[in-house]
């Protein structure tokens, strides 16, 4: 009964079903990975003090899956395991204590030295899915606007999810401001503003997956990163690495970003 709905609420969204269901020529994809995730632990060490650097990402990258390990408050690290569901290295595979432990023994000897609670934590949580969800349009007329996940739910790899959603919001807000209590005209404008961003964001985010799982462990990928930096050092106006365009400025586009970031790269291939 509602006048106006904005719907917010996330990637198995109520208000997109009614969508799917109630109008023309909505469409609508959900793809998953063939990966899943796994949370584990690192407890803070006998000293009561962080176990490693915690101002940085860890990332032990293994081809087609990785560990990765971020810092918490309380001086852990929240540690998660993004691997297939099915195949030789699976978590399918996985299915005895014997089976794990020699596996995380032989992929990740210095990460299972610091965790005691391996075993525990990696048959108590479960595997969880991931999924990119991209439709259109947001809107109906002036009665329904998706937001957030609900338009655009994306794997989290580059760390931007809740981050795009904020970013939806201030859009939104600006849009408000713009044209008044013309509502239909709010919707509108939005998903078609929005839309090129919420679909640079997914390709984003899947890109720097192939790149933490597999690229990070090359050294021709970390000079390239290096030879980037220096670039940015020497000519910051005319040169932004592509993570800090997408993280650290928040006046950049994500499709501005993508779009940049490629052009980058066929640069940095010649280099």
């Amino acid at each position: 009964t509602s006048d106006h709905i904005i719907s917010t609420d996330g990637a198995f969204s109520a208000g997109r079903l009614q969508m799917q269901l109630n109008t023309d020529r909505f469409n609508y994809s959900q793809t998953y990975l063939e990966h899943g995730y796994k949370e584990l632990t690192i407890p803070p060490n006998a000293n009561g003090d962080f176990a490693m650097d915690p101002d940085a990402l860890h990332i032990w990258p293994r081809g087609t899956f990785m560990l990765i390990a971020l810092p918490n408050m309380d001086k852990s690290f929240t540690c998660t395991l993004f691997f297939p569901f099915e195949g030789e290295y699976s978590f399918n595979s996985l299915d005895t204590e014997e089976k794990m432990l020699a596996f995380f023994n032989r992929m990740f000897p210095d990460a299972v030295a610091l965790m005691p609670t391996l075993k525990e934590d990696y048959f108590a949580n479960p595997a969880s899915s991931l999924a990119i969800v991209r439709c259109f349009p947001w809107s109906f007329e002036d009665k329904l606007l998706l937001i957030g996940d609900a338009a655009h739910a994306i794997v989290p790899f580059y760390g931007q999810g809740m981050n795009c959603g904020f970013e939806d919001c201030v859009v939104f807000d600006q849009l408000m401001e713009e044209h008044g209590d013309d509502w239909s005209k709010i919707f509108r404008h939005f998903e078609r503003l929005r839309k090129p961003d919420g679909d640079a964001i997914a390709d984003l985010a899947l890109a720097n997956f192939i790149e933490m799982r597999d690229k990070v462990g090359h050294p021709e990928f970390l000079l390239q990163k290096k030879i980037e930096a220096r670039f940015s050092e020497k000519y910051p106006e005319r040169w932004i690495p592509l993570y800090t365009m997408v993280t650290f400025s928040p006046d950049i586009r994500y499709s501005e970003a993508l779009r940049e970031g490629q052009r980058q790269e066929k640069i940095m291939k010649e280099v």
